[in-house]
């Protein structure tokens, strides 16, 4: 199994799966060696980890992202020259890595690691799936596409003998824009389980003041671009504080639209009810979710939406995004078609108001959360492997 982040070195969601999947493999009886390019003082005890390149700890920076653009990556010097060298570097080392260790089945986690699948099917002749997290016309919310990381994830689709996408809104653009057959895809929902879940805070020390003030909190956790829709956030946030003052709105995470963002707030005229974070890990960010009385999640283009889930796990009302595949699995959240700030206003102001629906939203919310896991993703993805497996003899 070929990655390219894990945690608590991932920028996102990426990583949570690859942990949360390979555990729920394990369960299942399945050996896996995960791969990926760069050393990392990480551990999972279910899986043999290898790492394609011997780079001492303080050498990772952030750069090392899974969506990362090739603007952002050039200049890093530390990887190579641009992202597409690294990924390109990334597949050669994949390639030998597949002489040297035993597998059934090749796998490999989004685009920046389907070169190295390819690869190593090129030189084993072992079956290859390939897990779609995302597409380029998901990360650019349909205005363009990068044509080599397009080109990249075609070819990857193409060589696998399988693909497995996130939700079917993913597999309809796979099928639509990347011309796969339909039959040859299948959609694995992503989960969530204790591994995975933020904690529980009892302690929320930093915003207790303002909590016992009757400030409402609004979060939106997710990386500050154009895919996640932070702009229609803010505009939706607008609107709420025309109808109630006492609300403060938490953008949770970094992103190439960060400062964009900062400064629109400002425009709007809210920037003193908005408050920015970065990028929050560990108890920091388990402490945001805890205090949120509404999570957002406004998303363009959202293959899944970990971060929905993690809420409602948490029994946060939710209000989602009807361009995302999280939508197509959970009933007790509202969801909005992410242009429809009137609507998205409209949603935040009816919970806020209401104890009653918040409770209720957050209880119905957390108890679907449950029974969405990484185990019943796991038994999927091992169904494919043992058809591919008797295929293949």
């Amino acid at each position: 199994m070929f990655g390219w982040e894990f945690p608590p070195f991932n920028s996102g969601g990426l990583g949570v799966a690859c942990l949360g999947l390979t555990r729920a493999l394990a369960q299942t009886g399945a050996q896996i060696t995960f791969v990926m390019p760069k050393k990392l003082d990480v551990g999972a005890p279910w899986a043999k980890l290898v790492f394609a390149d011997n780079v001492i700890l303080d050498q990772f920076n952030s750069a090392l992202s899974a969506y990362a653009t090739d603007e952002h990556y050039k200049g890093s010097g530390t990887y190579g020259q641009d992202l597409f060298s690294e990924v390109t570097r990334y597949a050669e080392y994949g390639g030998e890595i597949a002489r040297s260790q035993e597998y059934d089945v090749i796998y490999a986690h989004e685009w920046l690691s389907f070169g190295a699948g390819m690869k190593a099917k090129e030189i084993s002749g072992k079956p290859l799936i390939v897990h779609v997290h995302a597409t380029e016309f998901d990360r650019t919310g349909g205005q363009g596409v990068n044509q080599h990381v397009y080109d990249i994830e075609r070819a990857g689709m193409h060589e696998a003998n399988r693909v497995i996408a996130v939700s079917e809104y993913t597999k309809n653009i796979i099928v639509e824009k990347y011309g796969v057959p339909a039959e040859k895809v299948s959609v694995v929902y992503n989960g969530i389980d204790e591994t995975t879940a933020p904690r529980h805070k009892e302690d929320l020390s930093r915003l207790r003041a303002l909590k016992k003030s009757g400030q409402k909190l609004v979060l939106f956790l997710g990386r500050i671009t154009l895919q996640k829709g932070p702009d229609y956030f803010l505009r939706a946030a607008k609107r709420v504080l025309e109808y109630n003052k006492d609300v403060f709105f938490i953008v949770s995470g970094s992103g190439d639209m960060e400062k964009d963002m900062m400064i629109f707030a400002s425009q709007l005229g809210i920037a003193h009810r908005v408050f920015f974070t970065g990028f929050l890990v560990g108890q920091d960010r388990d402490e945001i979710y805890a205090a949120a009385d509404l999570f957002v999640m406004p998303s363009v283009s959202e293959p899944f939406g970990i971060a929905a889930l993690e809420a409602m796990r948490m029994g946060k009302p939710t209000l989602i995004s009807k361009q995302s595949g999280i939508a197509e699995v959970v009933n007790n959240a509202l969801k909005v078609d992410f242009w429809d700030v009137e609507k998205m206003a409209e949603g935040i102001i009816s919970i806020l108001k209401s104890p009653a629906l918040k409770y209720s939203m957050g209880e119905h919310g957390k108890r679907e959360a449950n029974r969405i896991t990484w185990d019943d993703a796991a038994h999927k993805v091992n169904g494919i492997v043992q058809d591919l497996l008797v295929s293949s003899r």
